[in-house]
């Protein structure tokens, strides 16, 4: 969906994409697929997660809960504090925990064992102490690679890759789909920053756009050149924000939307073209008496028959 003809012109501009990592190139869908350095019995550690967790919608909390795979009595947690980009402190059953990245960790001064495992790490600590890590692994979309080259074929010069992910697990996905450049462990402030420079160091009439899907893409989506979000599991900000919006989620048809984008307006300059060119060859003959009613006739219904068959073939896009 294109919120308008203005959108269309950019997106065929468009030499920059860059992406927002979890839900945009990976499904959003995490799974605990370990839990390490464990000073308690695993149950009971993915209890405190899933308990200090419970307050936030955010697809780890949700992965936590699920593998809980119980009801969570909220009676139990108090004093819930979520710090952006770090993760979360409670109090569950009268104790404090935090559950969150090693930055947390650090914030509370915490010392942390560091994980060998690829993806998401969530340090747990207890009344202060250090009581182990769980790994949680998202899955990356089907057509994710696949619209990488895409985009490539299109003629996009550069991909990138935003996330607050560790750097480790951002490496590997964007290694894994072929992207140019990621930067990882960024709030999402830090997301706005990194565009607001990519925006300053691109190259004459290029443009930028942005893939995401969570409400924290939201400000990115509107500071960047072309904002598109993800339309069936994306935030209602965050498609709000956006010019351009995937019904279905899918980013290999971010390269089809660009070459829809462009076919139209190469159909748009042939019809201004043609149309100038007839009119004028029309003026040049009437001036100097050959032109009749006929060819007067043809050199406006005619151009404007011609405009319009001619414009049909942007309903003829080659599927990807």
């Amino acid at each position: 969906m294109v919120k308008g003809s203005n959108y269309l012109e950019i997106l065929s501009q468009t030499k920059y994409v860059v992406f927002d990592k979890t839900g945009t190139m990976t499904k959003g869908v995490f799974e605990v697929n370990g839990i390490h350095h464990s000073t308690i019995e695993n149950e009971k550690l993915l209890e405190y997660a899933a308990f200090a967790e419970s307050a936030s919608s955010h697809p780890i909390s949700k992965s936590l809960q699920r593998a809980y795979g119980k009801e969570i009595d909220r009676s139990r947690v108090s004093d819930i504090q979520e710090i952006s980009g770090n993760g979360v402190t409670a109090k569950v059953d009268g104790m404090e925990v935090a559950a969150g990245n090693d930055k947390l960790m650090k914030h509370l001064n915490i010392p942390y064992q560091d994980c060998h495992q690829t993806g998401t790490i969530i340090h747990m600590a207890i009344n202060g102490k250090y009581a182990g890590h769980i790994v949680i692994s998202d899955i990356i979309k089907p057509h994710s690679k696949a619209a990488i080259t895409e985009l490539k074929k299109a003629g996009v010069d550069k991909t990138v890759m935003l996330t607050g992910d560790a750097k480790k697990v951002a490496n590997q996905v964007a290694s894994s789909l072929g992207i140019d450049e990621v930067y990882s462990e960024l709030l999402p402030a830090d997301k706005v920053e990194k565009v607001e420079e990519l925006l300053r160091v691109k190259l004459g009439k290029a443009k930028l756009a942005f893939v995401g899907d969570g409400i924290n893409d939201a400000p990115v989506l509107s500071r960047a050149d072309i904002g598109i979000a993800m339309g069936a599991m994306g935030s209602d900000a965050a498609i709000e924000a956006a010019d351009i919006v995937l019904m279905d989620d899918d980013p290999i048809k971010i390269a089809k939307a660009i070459k829809i984008s462009r076919k139209c307006l190469r159909i748009v300059y042939q019809n201004i073209t043609m149309a100038l060119v007839v009119k004028f060859a029309c003026l040049a003959l009437g001036a100097v008496g050959i032109a009749n009613m006929y060819l007067a006739i043809f050199a406006d219904v005619g151009v404007m028959i011609l405009a319009v068959l001619n414009a049909i073939r942007c309903l003829f896009v080659k599927k990807l």
